[in-house]
C-alpha cells in the first residue's frame, strides 16, 4: 500500500485519533480510507444520473477571520446557472451562514459542492440533493 502524507490542523488530528480509537479502527489511516471512500462514493448514485436534481447547501464560517464570504459570492456567480436561490445570514456574534439552492445535474452539483468542500477556513458544511420528479411525485 502506498504512503500518502497529508497536513491538516493539530485539533482534527487530535480528534481524528480519538474517533479511531472510540469506534475500534485500527489507526487514523484506517479512518481516512473510509473516509475517503465515502467522500469519494457520494455521488456516485446510479438513480441520480440523468435526472433533474435540487440540491440544498449550507455553509457556516466566521466572518471575521477569513474571506469565506468573498469566495462564497465568486462560486454564486461561477455557478449561476445552477445557483436558483441564495441566502446569507448572520448567526451569532461572528458567524456566517450561506445557504444555496441548487437545480441541475447530479455532475454540477456535485463539482459545486465539492468546490465549496475545498474552500479553506469554513467551518461546516451540509447538503442534502434529491431527484426534481420526486418532489412532482409528493405534490
Amino acid at each position: 500500500m502506498t504512503v500518502v502524507s497529508v497536513s491538516m490542523p493539530d485539533e482534527l488530528l487530535k480528534r481524528l485519533d480519538e474517533f479511531a480509537e472510540e469506534h475500534g479502527y485500527t489507526g487514523r489511516s484506517e479512518v481516512v480510507r473510509e473516509a475517503s471512500r465515502n467522500l469519494l462514493s457520494e455521488f456516485d448514485d446510479r438513480k441520480l444520473e440523468d435526472r433533474d436534481l435540487m440540491g440544498v447547501v449550507t455553509v457556516l464560517f466566521d466572518y471575521e477571520s477569513t474571506d469565506v464570504e468573498h469566495k462564497m459570492m465568486h462560486l454564486r456567480h461561477e455557478y449561476e446557472p445552477i445557483v436558483t436561490s441564495h441566502v446569507h445570514n448572520h448567526v451569532g456574534n461572528h458567524y456566517c451562514m450561506e445557504l444555496f439552492i441548487l437545480e441541475g445535474s447530479l455532475e454540477d452539483i456535485s463539482t459545486f459542492v465539492g468546490k465549496i468542500r475545498a474552500t479553506e477556513d469554513t467551518l461546516s458544511i451540509d447538503y442534502s440533493v434529491m431527484p426534481v420528479d420526486r418532489i412532482d411525485a409528493i405534490i
